[in-house]
């Protein structure tokens, strides 16, 4: 007779939940507020398994990407439950305004960076800088001599070019330049060599799910430091 009590209590904190007051996001204790600016706020997302958010309001559009694999159930204030498997690294583009929970119905915690694009509603508006076809052969032009390397763009949403690159050991991404700022997201931890024209080398380690905000403006070679492969994505803003 546990199984049928257990259903029914678990069905009944749903509802209570479904019913709750709505919060705003940066009061949903699960979304940690790591970096914000004018055009960003970037929260690090982690639910522990069996356990659920808030229903809090989206009331910006938003670019999501998983760190880990993870199985959610996804519900949106009056719509039905959805279940979601997400993979490691999988980034989506949703756009605003709503109001959600989230349930980790996985074996392990779910995490994920979110991006609220804050200016979304004139980049909606804007002229798209990107062209993802041609920059994605551009793209693989620039990569061609990378050993052991690989880049894609994964979509270009609110003028925002979404990619994501996987360098092997000691790969290199050949010298380019970042006309425009963008931010980087680690999937996977990650040591990076960064040799910036007319400056000293420098070193940076990031944890998998950390984020940086990198100001656009200038030339580089990029290398995988790293006795592991390392995973990003990044964020170009026009």
């Amino acid at each position: 007779m546990k199984f049928p009590i257990l259903f029914c209590l678990a069905t009944t904190l749903l509802t209570a939940q479904a019913t709750a007051p709505e919060v705003e996001i940066t009061s949903e204790p699960h979304h940690h507020l790591v970096f914000e600016n004018k055009s960003v706020r970037v929260f690090n997302v982690e639910v522990p398994p069996n356990t659920e958010t808030l229903t809090h309001w989206h009331r910006h559009d938003y670019i999501s990407t998983s760190i880990g694999p993870g199985e959610i159930a996804n519900t949106v204030k009056d719509k039905p439950l959805i279940n979601v498997k997400l993979q490691d690294g999988e980034t989506r583009f949703v756009s605003a305004t709503f109001a959600h929970f989230v349930r980790d119905i996985g074996a392990q915690p779910f995490r994920n960076v979110t991006v609220e694009i804050l200016e979304d509603e004139s980049l909606r508006n804007s002229t798209p800088k990107w062209d993802a076809t041609k920059d994605t052969k551009d793209q693989d032009r620039r990569l061609a001599d990378v050993t052991n390397g690989t880049k894609k763009v994964l979509f270009v949403k609110d003028g925002i070019r979404v990619s994501q690159t996987e360098l092997q050991p000691g790969a290199v991404i050949p010298t380019h330049h970042h006309t425009s700022p963008h931010l980087l997201i680690a999937v996977s931890d990650l040591d990076l060599r960064s040799d910036v024209e007319g400056q000293a080398p420098t070193a940076e380690h990031f944890k998998s799910g950390d984020s940086k905000w990198i100001p656009g403006g200038y030339t580089h070679t990029l290398t995988n430091t790293s006795t592991k492969p390392a995973k990003y994505v990044t964020l170009e803003f026009p």
